[in-house]
């Protein structure tokens, strides 16, 4: 089966620990047990906020803010992508696609999945309770109504003690 053929499967990649969960909870199970042929063409995507969205405040001060805020959030979508470069090597997956798309990760990611026309989008699960999804909104939650494919959203098992 030739690369162009395999269907693209877009996994949404973040600083957080769901995300690294997600990311190696799909490497294990989709592609390690396949190495040397996977079925599906990975392709990493990162939503780098806006500098305005991440300070959520205009006005005075503001123009002397937002570079500063640029350049950290430049610095943690390099960290992003390089630990995910990293975890798919440890696991010999090498033929990876790495997009950093600025905007919302909702649109970012729905967006990815309609360029790329994957078949599957995951995505991580912070497992937040009903109340705070409602007040923050949930990347996986809207991404599993809007997205046009499968969305697998991968939740870290807690651990009993």
């Amino acid at each position: 089966m030739a690369s162009a053929e395999k269907q693209p499967m877009v996994v949404g990649i973040d600083d957080s620990e769901h995300s690294s969960y997600a990311l190696e909870w799909t490497l294990d199970h989709f592609f390690v047990p396949c190495s040397a042929n996977p079925p599906f063409k990975l392709i990493l995507v990162h939503a780098k906020p806006t500098p305005s969205s991440a300070v959520g405040f205009a006005g005075p001060g503001a123009a002397e803010v937002l570079p500063l805020v640029e350049a950290d959030l430049k610095k943690i979508a390099a960290r992003v992508v390089e630990k995910a470069k990293e975890l798919c090597t440890s696991k010999s997956v090498h033929d990876v696609i790495v997009e950093v798309v600025e905007g919302d990760a909702r649109n970012v990611l729905c967006e990815a999945v309609e360029k790329h026309h994957a078949s599957i989008l995951v995505v991580g699960s912070h497992g937040y309770g009903a109340i705070k999804r409602a007040v923050l909104g949930s990347v996986s939650d809207y991404c599993s109504h809007h997205a046009h494919c499968t969305v697998m959203i991968v939740k870290k098992p807690k651990i009993k003690h």
